[in-house]
């Protein structure tokens, strides 16, 4: 008897401590803020940022696992009404006919704008046409005047994808899906940047997170050897750069927020994550990657001429 009970105690002890080893599935059956499994779909603008913040928020929580899905928005959207993910960023929040739908099939969100983000116009350094309206460009999207200004030679423009958040973003803008002969699709940014590279012709519309933070190494290879683009409201206005002070001050004609949408457990992973890019450690690691954090707006410093 005292055999069984000395037997029993060993294997309660054993169970308790394999539950608790990071090897063992079991240690992901209790799900909290900071501990077990997520997938979360991520527009491919984000891809820079959000392989950042994934792997900051796994080292402050070693039993957590984020995989993260990196796909155009149009696809991720869908993904979610289809009910294949949980957690998604994108670069609008849900209509409320969307918002009435998820309602009707008792569907719970929450919706969180993390960040202000820019779609950035790229073109080769040998281009010495480097600033643009955005009249110009609807005439250039639209294939009205598709002619470089200086070289006179044809523009081609390239974006990621069809139905991506640049793509989706740039249509409506123009109000129409209808774009130019001039107009074609790679299959990501960073396509995109290469092909700039090597067409001295082309634009490049990508989004900013892909070359905004020059402390990253790889950034710094994807800025060598292309030039971002001034851009400006019309003919007359003040051009800027996509740099985050701008961007905050909407100076900077082509804005756009980031937006996570989850309808994960409150006490889940899916919840704590986005807690994280909401909160401090989060907003710290937007504000680096030269993005605008939504909860910890730019500091903006004016500087008065020397008299």
């Amino acid at each position: 008897m005292n055999g069984r009970i000395f037997f029993q105690t060993i294997f309660l002890v054993g169970t308790l401590v394999a539950c608790d080893s990071p090897q063992n599935p079991l240690a992901y059956v209790k799900e909290t803020h900071g501990r077990g499994k997520a997938v979360v779909y991520v527009e491919e603008s984000f891809k820079p940022l959000f392989e950042t913040s994934i792997s900051t928020f796994e080292s402050l929580n070693p039993k957590a696992d984020i995989t993260a899905k990196y796909l155009p928005e149009g696809k991720i959207i869908q993904a979610f009404f289809d009910g294949n993910v949980k957690t998604i960023t994108i670069t609008r929040d849900f209509t409320k006919a969307e918002k009435k739908y998820l309602k009707s099939k008792n569907v719970e969100v929450s919706s969180d704008r993390i960040a202000l983000d820019a779609v950035a116009l790229i073109v080769n350094p040998e281009n010495t046409d480097t600033t643009i309206s955005i009249s110009r460009l609807r005439k250039i999207l639209t294939d009205k005047n598709s002619i470089w200004p200086t070289s006179k030679q044809s523009i081609s423009v390239v974006f990621d994808q069809m139905n991506s958040a640049n793509f989706n973003y740039i249509t409506d803008m123009l109000q129409t899906k209808k774009l130019g002969d001039n107009v074609f699709a790679a299959k990501s940014n960073e396509e995109v940047i290469n092909f700039v590279k090597k067409n001295k012709n082309a634009i490049g519309i990508i989004g900013l997170n892909w070359i905004s933070n020059q402390e990253d190494f790889e950034v710094l290879n994807f800025l060598d050897g292309i030039h971002v683009m001034d851009v400006k409201l019309t003919e007359d206005s003040e051009s800027f750069k996509p740099i985050n002070g701008v961007i905050y001050t909407k100076e900077y004609p082509l804005i756009r927020d980031v937006w996570m949408i989850n309808k994960g457990s409150r006490a889940g992973l899916n919840s704590g994550f986005v807690n994280f890019m909401m909160g401090e450690k989060g907003q710290i690691i937007i504000h680096k990657s030269e993005l605008v954090p939504a909860n910890n707006p730019v500091r903006l410093i004016q500087m008065s001429p020397k008299q």
